[in-house]
């Protein structure tokens, strides 16, 4: 379950724990090395994914959900659910900024 100091944070993008990501069909994306290079074809820009975010990506792309999201990193890895609720919200909001996913 998500806490409600993340969505508190979030509520602002209007983001709902059941919700979806849709990934940009304008990004391009390659695993390399357990890490994730994605390229943003409308702004020519590149990003990159440390190995938790490209985690994240792939539960994204998969159609999980980010309660869903955010309970299978929970079994995944030792972590604080409240850090990787914060974590998670960061990332989120920073690849809706970059126009990589819509929420």
């Amino acid at each position: 379950m998500i806490n409600a100091g993340l969505w508190a944070r979030i509520e602002t993008m209007q983001i709902q724990k059941d919700q979806k990501a849709s990934i940009s069909p304008e990004v391009l994306f390659q695993e390399v090395s357990g890490e994730t290079v994605l390229l943003d074809l409308a702004s020519e820009n590149y990003f990159g994914l440390d190995e938790v975010g490209t985690r994240i990506w792939g539960l994204l792309q998969s159609g999980s959900s980010i309660g869903e999201t955010i309970d299978t990193l929970m079994e995944e890895y030792e972590v604080e659910r409240a850090t990787l609720e914060k974590d998670v919200g960061e990332l989120l909001e920073k690849l809706v900024e970059a126009g990589l996913i819509k929420l």
